[in-house]
Formats: C-alpha cells, structure tokens, sequence
C-alpha cells in the first residue's frame, strides 16, 4: 500500500547534505583542532548569527567600558603618582637628616679681623670608615648646614636636586622673605648685628638667599651617622624612662631630679638641631612649649641654669628662628637676676626662680670663681636681642670688678670669692680644674663675642696664659707629656682634671683669632697629653683626675690614677678640644682619637635598654663598675662635638660666626653695626 502510494505520487524527491572537509578530514584523520584560524571563524559566525540589535547593544558596552576605563586611569594614575611620591620621600627620610626650616633672626656675619627607627644603624665597629675626600678649609659666608643623615652617601645629581626641591617649596609655602633651609640647618645670608646699647626691641628677621649662592653640601660619613645612632639610643632611654625630668637613670630606668625643669632635653634641643633629628626636635619643643614652667618654688644654681637652661635656649631660638625659645629665655633670664643682689655686686650663687629670693651656700658666703665669671656670654646675648642692658650690665660689672682684685698669681686667680666683700678667699691655690676652669675661657670668649674690642678681657686672658705657662707647666715621665698642674701656696702638684682638657680648644681658639702663634703649639702637646689620659687607662676611657710622674720609674706610665678619682662622668672637654683642633689643622688623627672615644664609650657605657651611664671605674674593664646616671651635658656636649669632629664641613657651626659657651651651646659673635 504504501509502494503504490508512492508509485502513483510520482517520482520521489532527493534531499542532499553537503558537508566541507578539509585536508585531514577527507581522509578521515583528526577532527576538531582547537588552532587559531578555527577559533577565528568559529567566533565571527556566532557574531553573525547574532540580531542587529543585540551587535549594537554589545558595541555600546564597549565603547562604554572603553570610556569609563579612560576616566578611571586618569584619576587613579594622580592616586598611583601620590602613592609612588610618598614611598619616595619616605625612603629618602630613612636615609637623609630632616630637613628643618630655618629662620635665624639674630644670626650675624663673619667677624672683621682684628627623633625615626632606633635600629637603623649598624653596631659600631673597630674598623675604620671609609675616607671622604676633604673639602676646602678656610673662611666663608655661609651659615650653619646640619649633615644629612643615610648609610649611602649621596651624589653631586643628587644633591643639587634636593636644593633644587627646596627652593621650590620655598616659593610656594612663602609669600613673605624667607630662607632656604638645608640638611636641618640654614644657609645663610651676612648680616650685621647690633650690641644691647641699640636697644633692639624686636629681633630681626634673616633676609633670603638665592640659590645659585649656595655652596654644595658636605657629605655626611659613618662616623656622625654613628654619633646620630649613640644619640638616638641616650634620647630613647630618656624618653621613656625620665621625659622632662632633668637626668636619666638608665639602670634603674628612672630618673634624676635636680632643679625640676627637664635639663637634658633643654641641654639636647640645639644638638637635636645640629643632628638634624626633626622628630626628636618637634617632640621635644612640644614639651617645652606645654610644661616647661620656670614660677616654682625651687632653687637653682645661677651657674649651671644659665649655661644649659639659658644657654641652651638661646642657642636653640638663633638655630631655629623660633621665638618660642627666646621668649623662655627671657624668662629666665629675668627670674635669675635677683642672684646680683649683693653688697659687692658678685651675684649669690643659688636663686629662687619662683620666689625671686637669692641666697649663698648653706655652708659659706662664697661663690666659685667660675661660677660667677662664666655667665657673661649668655647675659650679655640674652641683653642684645631683648634690647634690655640689665643683663648685660650686671655680668659686666663682675668681669671689671675681678679685673681689678688682688691676689692674683701672674693672672692666676683662687677658686672663692666672697658676695659680701667682693674679695678672693682662699688665697694661694692656683687651679684651671674646677672651680676656676671657665673663667679662663670665657675670658677669651667674651672678647670674640664683643667684636675683639674689649681690651681688659684680652689682657686678663693673655696674663693668665703667661702665668700657666710660669707655674703649672710641667713634663711628665716616661713619656714627656706636658700637663698643667696646680699650684699650693708655692707647692706644685701634678694633678690634672679632666676638666682641664678644654684648655687646648680654648688656646687654638685664641691663635686662629690672631693671638700668639705659640698657643697652637701649646695647645697641640696638651691635647696629645689629654688623648694619653684616655689611652693609657684599661677602658680607653679616662678618669676624672690624674696625677702624673715627674720621675722615671720602671714598669710605671706617665698617668696614675687613685682609687678616688678613677670615675667617668662622660664629660665633654676632650672631645672639645679635638674638635677645635681638628678644624683648626684638618689633622685626621684628632678625628681617629675621637673614634676611639666614642667606641669605648659604647663598649663599657652603654645601657642595652636605652642610655649611657657614667662609670665608677675606668681600670677594670670586665666590671666598670656603673653609676647610674647620665649627665645632661652628655647629649648637650660630647655628643655634639663628637658629630662636629667628625664632619668635614667647615659652616657646620662656624667658627667665625659662633661661639660655644661653656655648656657647647653655640651663639652668635657680634659685629659692629
């Protein structure tokens, strides 16, 4: 039935499938191969197949996308270039000093001729750095530039791109005059200054300096970046242990309280300045500008107030052209004045500063000889900027009034003087250790600061330099080292303080400001005598007192040492006087023998949690036996000339345009207006 269904229906329809091969497919080998060209003509035929409307939905996607994705690179590439920006700095801060701004309203001319990471750093090691070459030595008009601090040292490109950076922040932050700042200090323009008699009522503010007047920076080396190290490792032991309390105790991670007005941080703000440590610096303001209050009940010596409380203040104020800390100081200054108050206008040696009370010892009516002549620098700077003479005018009577005692020995002076009579006590003792140390330099200073115009401080200090070469002079065996001894009422005595070691310093000061050749000459034996009393001794630390053999005798060094006097306190006066030499000759081996200092330092005086500690007994290495106590004069003096000594750049503090006080505080010699 269904044949013939077919059959009467005509003849039957063919349907034909065509099927296109290729080479490996017409002989029946492979199949699908997944290969590009497949892909290719797989994809556009499914696109093919797809409706206009759909095509068109898809492209608008696209071009959507395309635009969102342009919008979006634009916006994130700022982000991307701040990001990136700020990885930059920071690294470039881990590896540099901060660099502050400086404004030095008070910072003079050339006198005319007449707080980052603690474990940045490496230990220290015996092995010598790598030498730098030196820069040219010799007088400029450029001010105070504090070393970046980076364990790579940085190219000329370098530099000059960071000067470059500075210049252009200056133009944008400043609308008035400013000043370019550099490695945490300034560069600064000549200026003049005024003495007190102008009256300035208002410091001055710095005028600018442009660019191309700078001089190319000079590079930072291992040995201060060591120094930033040691100081940051004393200011962490501070900081946590004694912050605004005068004086660490490392061991007992407590502190110490002597007058109640944080003297190590005041002592340490122009050291941080110096090191460039900006974070230390700003911390350290914020505490004074909050809680350093001078109207409480509590004495203070006039002395050590106004060498590292005044001095340190006036000192910070001309390096950081923050009126903050003149401000302080006149505050001071005014609540020490009632110390003058006297029958003989030599001022008492204790004051109330909240009282405004002064009074003598509880034991004598006497002060020291150096405590009432070694105040001068800072009273007199403190009457320059404040226009008011007061200051200046009671120091001054002092030095015209010991100027004309008795009983001096060839310009030597005893170590009393008596508030009431105005006379010397104690007659017949001859010392430059303590009690009389300091008078001896400011003498010499105060005729640098005052434009080299005050005859009778020169005289005084030329006469007292004849007598220490008349009477205290001796030569030691078997070495012959020269060494200054004392004397009792005609009776020599080889003991030296370590006190004594500022006496170098202080000569070369004299000779490169044009004093008698043979005080260079003096001071370079005396310096090599003060290196000896280090070297010589077990610990390579010295002690605070040595007495020295006038005879040869066998087995025996040039110093001894007794059981009393064989303490280390960390002072200052060698490192002191290493520095003066060193930049005054440029002899690298006052640099070696300072780094031999400081590495024995941190062998036998370290405190691993943070600190340094002065030390009972500089003999025995394996216990010296420690004290307990870091002196503020260790952040404010030793470790300031350590990172001095060590740095080849001749403007970092200026010779011819800064004067230390006694406390390493650096101020601002005068120049005629």
């Amino acid at each position: 039935m269904y044949l013939g269904a077919v059959a009467a229906a005509g003849p039957p329809r063919r349907d034909f499938i065509s099927v296109t091969l290729g080479p490996e497919e017409a002989v029946g080998v492979g199949g699908y191969n997944n290969s590009k060209a497949w892909r290719r003509r797989s994809c556009w035929r499914k696109w093919k197949q797809l409706s206009r409307l759909q095509r068109s939905v898809i492209l608008f996607l696209f071009a959507f996308l395309a635009v969102c994705g342009v919008i979006s690179y634009t916006s994130m590439g700022e982000a991307w270039k701040s990001i990136t920006n700020k990885s930059l700095d920071d690294q470039r801060t881990e590896q540099e000093i901060p660099r502050l701004k400086l404004a030095n309203p008070a910072v003079l001319p050339a006198p005319q001729k007449a707080d980052t990471n603690h474990g940045d750093y490496p230990e220290l090691s015996l092995q010598k750095p790598p030498k730098l070459p030196r820069v040219r030595r010799g007088p400029s008009n450029r001010q105070i530039k504090a070393p970046q601090r980076g364990t790579r040292l940085k190219t000329r490109h370098d530099t000059m791109r960071a000067v470059e950076e500075l210049v252009e922040v200056d133009k944008v932050e400043k609308t008035e005059k400013s000043i370019i700042s550099w490695r945490g200090a300034v560069i600064e323009p000549d200026q003049s200054t005024e003495s007190p008699s102008s009256k300035i009522t208002e410091p001055e503010k710095p005028s600018s300096v442009e660019a191309e007047d700078q001089k190319e920076p000079v590079l930072i080396n291992e040995r201060q970046l060591a120094v930033i190290e040691a100081f940051r490792h004393a200011w962490k032991g501070y900081k946590d242990f004694a912050w605004g309390h005068d004086e660490l105790k490392p061991l007992s991670k407590s502190y110490n309280e002597w007058f109640g007005l944080g003297l190590t941080l005041i002592d340490a703000l122009d050291t941080m300045w110096i090191l460039g440590l900006k974070e230390e610096f700003e911390e350290a303001r914020k505490w004074v500008a909050n809680d350093l209050v001078f109207d409480k009940n509590v004495d203070v010596n006039l002395f050590e107030s106004t060498i590292r409380i005044l001095g340190g203040l006036l000192s910070t104020y001309h390096l950081s052209g923050d009126s903050l800390f003149l401000e302080k100081a006149k505050d001071m200054g005014n609540r020490l004045m009632p110390a003058f108050k006297t029958p003989s206008k030599i001022p008492y040696s204790d004051v109330n500063i909240g009282r405004g009370t002064a009074h003598p010892p509880r034991w004598t009516s006497d002060s020291t000889v150096a405590e009432v002549t070694s105040i001068q620098l800072e009273f007199r700077e403190l009457s320059r900027l404040t226009g008011d003479e007061k200051f200046q005018k009671a120091v001054d009577e002092v030095m015209k009034h010991v100027h004309t005692l008795s009983g001096k020995n060839d310009g030597l002076v005893p170590m009393f003087i008596n508030t009431n009579s105005g006379q010397f006590t104690h007659l017949g003792i001859y010392t430059l250790g303590a009690r009389a140390d300091s008078y001896y330099e400011y003498l010499l200073k105060q005729w640098i600061q005052g434009g080299k115009k005050e005859n009778e401080l020169l005289e005084d200090y030329m006469g007292a330099i004849e007598g220490v070469k008349k009477h205290l002079l001796q030569r030691s065996e078997p070495k012959k080292l020269t060494f200054v001894g004392e004397l009792a009422h005609g009776h020599f005595s080889a003991k030296m303080d370590h006190l004594v070691c500022f006496l170098p310093g202080t000569l070369a000061l004299g000779a490169h400001n044009g004093l008698a050749a043979d005080h260079m000459k003096l001071a370079e034996t005396l310096i090599e005598t003060c290196y000896q009393m280090y070297a010589q001794v077990e610990t390579g630390l010295s002690p605070e007192i040595v007495h020295f053999n006038l005879h040869a005798q066998k087995g025996h060094k040039d110093v001894e040492i007794k059981p009393a006097d064989r303490h280390n306190l960390l002072r200052p006066e060698t490192v002191e006087s290493l520095f003066y030499m060193y930049r005054f000759t440029g002899d690298k081996k006052y640099q070696d023998w300072g780094w031999e200092i400081l590495q024995n330092f941190n062998r036998y005086t370290r405190v691993p949690t943070g600190g340094y500690t002065s030390i009972n007994n500089v003999q025995n290495p394996s216990n010296p036996e420690p004290r307990d106590k870091m002196e503020s004069f260790f952040l404010g003096e030793t470790l300031k000339y350590m990172f001095l000594l060590f740095s080849d750049d001749i403007d970092l503090i200026n010779l011819d345009k800064y004067i230390f006080n006694t406390e390493a505080h650096p101020l601002p010699i005068w120049v005629p207006a």
